[in-house]
């Protein structure tokens, strides 16, 4: 029987390659998202993929919301943390309302999504846990100290988290992409992105949502057993760790 993996944040963007990815790769996937219902319905009659409705950041929404994944499609064995979003500002005029949006989406949700499939993982003896952080929780970014923060903590948690579960045959390990041709990038103008992004990246281009999902499908699988408390980061040579 295939692997079962949900993807949050799993209909757009990188996550929506990662949900396609892991499905080309014979895993059932089920998909989280938080708002999006036509984006989600689409992406859902496009791939067949099932898509489940609730907020990362609201711990019985997601201990609720698991249940029916598991219920419906079966154990989770595998996660990708992939749900994220920015709320961007110079810290000396961000809102504390900036600052707890983001650490909840981004941060709080490493606990939300992954307590309530932890035991079951340890239970039986298998588990891939895939955060995906960001250059900028790396090297930090100016007008992003809550996301930088969030993304920064997901790299501790993953290597703690790593420890606590190795000899459990679960393992824990993070991407940290780079500078990804999505929609929110793809919007930045054309003289932007060829005078203030390009030139810092090595590689001379954007990096595709399908190489963050070919490398989550490689931790996700059983031949990266001996992986854990990793962070890859796929950026274009942007920046070295």
């Amino acid at each position: 029987m295939a692997r079962v993996a949900l993807v949050t944040g799993g209909t757009r963007g990188i996550g929506e390659a990662i949900s396609k990815g892991l499905k080309a790769a014979g895993l059932t996937v089920a998909a989280n998202y938080g708002g999006n219902d036509e984006a989600a319905n689409a992406f859902k009659a496009a791939t067949g993929i099932p898509v489940f409705k609730f907020d990362v950041a609201d711990p019985a929404a997601c201990e609720a919301g698991i249940r029916q994944v598991e219920s419906e499609v079966g154990p989770v064995e595998v996660l990708v943390n992939n749900a994220g979003i920015t709320r961007d500002g110079m810290f000396h005029k961000m809102t504390y309302d900036q600052w707890t949006s983001v650490i909840k989406t981004n941060l709080d949700s490493a606990f939300t999504c992954t307590r309530p499939v932890i035991d079951g993982m340890r239970a039986r003896g298998f588990g891939r846990i895939i955060l995906i952080s960001s250059i900028n929780g790396q090297k930090g970014q100016m007008g992003q100290t809550n996301y930088s923060a969030a993304k920064a903590g997901v790299i501790g948690f993953a290597k703690a988290l790593a420890q606590e579960n190795a000899a459990k045959g679960v393992t824990v390990n993070v991407i940290a992409p780079g500078y990804i041709a999505t929609e929110m990038v793809k919007a930045i103008p054309a003289d932007v992105l060829k005078a203030k992004i390009l030139p810092h990246i090595p590689v001379g281009r954007l990096g595709e949502v399908e190489e963050i999902a070919r490398a989550c499908v490689f931790l996700a699988g059983e031949d990266a057993g001996f992986i854990t408390g990793s962070t890859l980061s796929i950026n274009g040579g942007q920046f070295f760790v």
